[in-house]
């Protein structure tokens, strides 16, 4: 048993390390709600060491997920991102995590594009996370690789 609940560990530790989070890194969660994937946000803390912070935490934070569904509207998207994007050091990984094609929620990716581009950053090609789970990192227009 401590062979499997060991192996589940790394797993999710692996999961969480494409974000590029840091041992110590405050990580701000927007629109968590009940749908979202428990062991992503467990392997963020593992890899941290810290617990994540919700969207009313007003000090600077080291990195960003954002959960998003279709259904939900685009600008409510961009704005969402302007305001994550105020208190994210300069640098730190932003991220906004959808469900996969195919999933309750999944958004398209044109979606995320389009707020991201109005926000005035870029959209990364998706990565997957897990079965259910994408991730497409946003980053400011003209930056290349960070951290």
């Amino acid at each position: 048993m401590l062979l499997c609940l060991s192996s589940v560990v790394e797993t999710t530790r692996k999961e969480a390390d494409i974000f590029g989070f840091h041992s110590g890194d405050i990580i701000q969660e927007w629109l968590w709600d009940d749908d979202v994937d428990d062991s992503i946000r467990e392997g963020i803390e593992s890899v941290t060491g810290e617990d994540l912070v919700d969207e009313d935490y007003d000090s600077a934070v080291d990195g960003v997920i954002l959960w998003w569904r279709d259904g939900d509207d685009e600008d409510a998207l961009s704005d969402t991102i302007m305001d994550a994007v105020d208190v994210l050091n300069e640098g730190g990984p932003f991220w906004v995590l959808t469900p996969k094609p195919g999933r309750d929620g999944a958004a398209s990716a044109t979606t995320v594009e389009n707020a991201a581009k109005t926000s005035g950053m870029n959209a990364a090609t998706p990565q997957t996370l897990n079965t259910d789970w994408n991730a497409i990192r946003l980053r400011a227009f003209g930056k290349g690789r960070e951290r």
